[in-house]
């Protein structure tokens, strides 16, 4: 799964790396502790371009009464996003990427106590995570909301968790956003083997209110 994750390029530099035209209304940045249900950075195709958008986390499918009508639906399990209802046509139609900086899973110790991993890219480029988004109207108010897609893990994060976000790969940005022709199921699978590394941090990021660099930094406790 993915449920938390970091964030610290400026917008202008997100515009300039997706080649994205930005909106007015992004969320602030840097935040070192982005949880389910904040506003996110979204990157999506629009009318042969794509523009940099704030979007909130946690899909909220059209039949939900209420976005807190059911589960925040932050993640979306890869092998079942073509055939899930609240995922399927968004698969096919509302694809996304998410950018991040590096993201966490936690573990447990022998008295069950939660400990916090940090992963990121070896080469300390951003991450684009695979999305999929989704407009929420009910009485007249519009939502857009977006979820990350998540696959089996492999190499080195499979010492600390069985599942990871969908990290989509520079070269294939167009072909996930719609922009090159079909095939964007075949990129839900796991980043290649060593491209990622990983290291503890301090137990501060197990709250959703924890913030500041210092969540990040490697801690070997």
């Amino acid at each position: 799964m993915c449920g938390r994750f970091a964030i610290t390029l400026p917008p202008d530099a997100m515009a300039q790396l997706f080649e994205a035209r930005p909106d007015n209304d992004l969320p602030d940045v840097p935040n070192y502790n982005v949880c389910p249900t904040d506003p996110v950075h979204v990157i999506r195709a629009e009318d042969g371009a794509r523009r940099l958008v704030a979007m909130r986390w946690g899909l909220v499918p059209r039949w939900y009464k209420a976005p807190n009508d059911g589960p925040p639906l932050f993640n979306a399990r890869a092998e079942t996003v073509a055939e899930k209802p609240a995922f399927r046509e968004a698969a096919r139609a509302r694809r996304c990427l998410i950018p991040a900086s590096g993201f966490y899973e936690w573990t447990k110790d022998e008295t069950g106590a939660r400990l916090p991993w940090y992963i990121q890219a070896k080469d300390g480029e951003p991450l684009a995570f695979a999305g999929l988004w989704q407009d929420w109207t009910r009485d007249g108010e519009t939502l857009r909301t977006c979820t990350i897609v998540t696959c089996a893990a492999a190499g080195e994060i499979t010492a600390i968790h069985h599942r990871m976000p969908v990290i989509v790969a520079r070269a294939e940005w167009a072909k996930w956003l719609g922009e090159a022709g079909h095939g964007a199921a075949t990129l839900m699978r796991p980043a290649p083997e060593g491209s990622l590394v990983l290291h503890r941090v301090g137990s501060a990021v197990n709250s959703n209110r924890a913030a500041g660099p210092d969540l990040i930094a490697p801690n070997s406790a």
